[in-house]
C-alpha cells in the first residue's frame, strides 16, 4: 500500500533483463554469438554485479521490513561470492591469455579445463551455488525467518520475472 509503485514494478523487469543481457557474450556455437566482445568476461562480471541493485531496490521499494532484510542478505551474499567467482576465472584466464569467451571456448577444444583445474572447478562449482542462492546456500530465503526474501511481496508476474531471471543466471552460470 505504501510501495514505491513505479521501483517495486520496474525492479522485477530489470533484474529479468539484466539477466538477458549477460547472454549476449556467450556463444552458442562456432563464430555464432550475439556480441563478440573481447571484453566478455569483463562484461559479464559488470552484468551481474549490476543484478544486486534489482534486488536491492526490489526489498527497499516494498515498504516491507521482511523484504528489505532478505534483500540485504541476498544482496550481500551475491557481493561476496562474486569475488571468489572473479578470483576463480583468473586462473581461466591465466590459461588462455584473453577475456574472449569464443576463444576460451577454442582454447578447451584438446581438453576440457575442469579436468586440469579440478580443485578449481569445484570451488567455481560451489560458488556458484552460493550466488545463486541454492541449497545449500538459500540462507536469504531462510523459510523461518524470512519466508521468500526479498520477493516476499511480489506475485503473479513480477514474482515469475524474478524466477525467470534467477534460472536465467543459474543456467549462466
Amino acid at each position: 500500500s505504501s510501495a514505491n509503485l513505479f521501483i517495486f514494478l520496474m525492479a522485477p523487469v530489470m533484474t529479468f533483463m539484466l539477466s538477458l543481457v549477460a547472454w549476449a557474450v556467450i556463444p552458442f556455437d562456432y563464430g555464432m554469438v550475439l556480441s563478440d566482445l573481447n571484453v566478455g568476461i569483463l562484461y559479464l562480471f559488470a552484468i551481474s554485479s549490476l543484478g544486486v541493485y534489482g534486488i536491492i531496490t526490489a526489498g527497499w521499494s516494498s515498504n516491507s521490513k521482511y523484504a528489505f532484510l532478505g534483500a540485504l542478505r541476498s544482496a550481500a551474499q551475491m557481493v561476496s561470492y562474486e569475488v571468489s567467482i572473479g578470483l576463480i576465472i583468473i586462473t581461466v584466464l591465466i590459461c588462455v591469455g584473453s577475456c574472449n569467451f569464443s576463444e576460451i571456448v577454442i582454447a578447451q577444444k584438446q581438453i576440457w579445463f575442469a579436468a586440469p583445474l579440478f580443485p578449481v572447478f569445484i570451488m567455481f562449482f560451489i560458488s556458484c551455488l552460493a550466488e545463486t542462492n541454492r541449497a545449500p546456500f538459500d540462507l536469504p530465503e531462510a523459510e523461518a525467518e524470512l519466508v521468500a526474501g526479498y520477493n516476499v511481496e511480489y506475485s503473479s508476474m513480477g514474482f515469475a520475472l524474478f524466477f525467470l531471471g534467477e534460472y536465467a543466471n543459474m543456467i549462466l552460470m
